[in-house]
């Protein structure tokens, strides 16, 4: 455990739906089909692809959350009540995972919120950040992207696939290459 102070930041209600990413690239990657399920089965390279392109049409400044900002979400911001998972010690209220989710993803927001209004923190996809994967540091930080290079890039959340110990919170993951295509989504950021 470290202190970590991240700045003021914007970040999407929900992750990034079919539906969005089909608007943008005109296809669709995922296993699971539906305009309300989450977009998965893309890479992290996919998803800068994506990026670029949404960034250009909107003429704004989308990217990836980095690792820190995406756990100061999950835990609720300034109004976390610690819970274990993204809004409350009890997953099956917050999310899909492998007790629950039939073996496939769901709409994204059909399960509460976080203490922020967002969704899906815990479980239905695993969420790209923007950070190479490594070890923390134990001193506290501000605004930390994690190490400069790697071979892996972070992913949080757990998934429909996951127990209840990779949809906490605090749990991190990778995959090993970015551009590794599995049941792994995103949902973006942006400066306000």
């Amino acid at each position: 455990s470290h202190r970590v102070t991240v700045s003021s930041f914007y970040m999407s209600k929900y992750e990034i739906t079919q539906k969005q990413w089909v608007e943008i690239m005109g296809s669709n990657p995922s296993y699971f089909k539906g305009d309300n399920l989450p977009v998965e089965k893309v890479s992290w390279e996919d998803v800068q692809d994506f990026i670029r392109k949404l960034n250009l049409k909107t003429g704004k400044q989308y990217r990836l959350p980095t690792e820190a900002e995406w756990e100061y979400a999950a835990r609720g911001g300034t109004k976390s009540k610690g819970y274990k998972y993204s809004g409350s010690n009890t997953l099956s209220n917050v999310a899909w995972y492998d007790d629950n989710s039939g073996r496939e993803t769901h709409p994204v927001g059909s399960k509460f919120p976080n203490e922020l209004g967002l969704y899906d923190m815990s479980g239905n996809v695993w969420e790209w950040c923007g950070d190479w994967y490594g070890d923390y540091g134990s001193s506290a930080q501000t605004n930390p992207t994690g190490p400069s290079s790697g071979a892996s890039r972070v992913n949080r959340g757990g998934s429909w696939f996951s127990d209840a110990r990779d949809c906490r919170v605090s749990s991190r993951s990778y995959y090993f290459y970015p551009t590794y295509r599995i049941h792994v989504g995103f949902r973006l950021v942006s400066r306000p």
